[in-house]
């Protein structure tokens, strides 16, 4: 390995090891301790189309366009602003609003169905699992990803209106599959963002 090999190694290691990165969904703040890195809102791809992306993405709020582009609408694909749906607390069909935040730790987790990081890791904030819909009906669209939507769920202001785009709702766990007690259908899922 060359000088200018280990260079590079030891750089990469540096740049990512010292330091994690993760969006806190519903919030636009980031917890004690950490570093807001931006702020933006919840995009993705509409709730009942096939195909684009499955996971949902922390817009910024001004984008740049420094590469070149032709002018004009091509429609293959488009990301949509994302709404709660029915939530516990916040408003449904309110736009949702992200912050992504770097900590000087460096492992960080999410675990679905807790509200407390195990022994040794640190919690960076809790609240709702929340996901699109399942399918049937008119949303044949397919997945997105599980996120952990911040407990106290802000909303874009001024953005109600029922645009639908991705959405965001609670998860609930089936009996088919997973054990009735403990998991109680009847409840939305907690989750946790724990780093260490």
């Amino acid at each position: 390995m060359s000088n200018y090999q280990l260079l590079i190694v030891c750089l990469s290691f540096l740049t990512l090891g010292d330091a994690v990165v993760y969006t806190r969904w519903g919030r636009t703040t980031c917890p004690g301790g950490t570093e807001l890195v931006y702020t933006g809102r919840v995009g993705g791809t509409y709730y009942n189309q096939i195909g684009g992306g499955a996971n949902y993405l922390c817009m910024p709020m001004t984008p740049d366009y420094v590469l070149p582009y032709q002018n004009g609408i091509r429609g293959h694909a488009y990301v949509y602003g994302a709404e709660y749906q029915y939530p516990i607390r916040g408003g449904h069909d309110l736009n949702v609003p992200c912050a992504v935040c770097r900590s000087s730790r460096v492992d960080i987790m999410m675990i679905p169905a807790k509200a407390y990081c195990p022994r040794g890791w640190i919690r960076e904030y809790y609240g709702y699992l929340m996901t699109e819909a399942r399918g049937g009906g008119s949303n044949v669209r397919g997945r997105t990803m599980f996120e952990c939507v911040d407990k106290y769920p802000e909303a874009i202001p001024g953005s109600y209106g029922n645009q639908d785009g991705v959405l965001f709702h609670h998860v609930e766990a089936s009996c088919n599959g997973m054990p009735c007690p403990p998991y109680d259908p009847n409840k939305e899922l907690n989750c946790v963002v724990c780093t260490k």
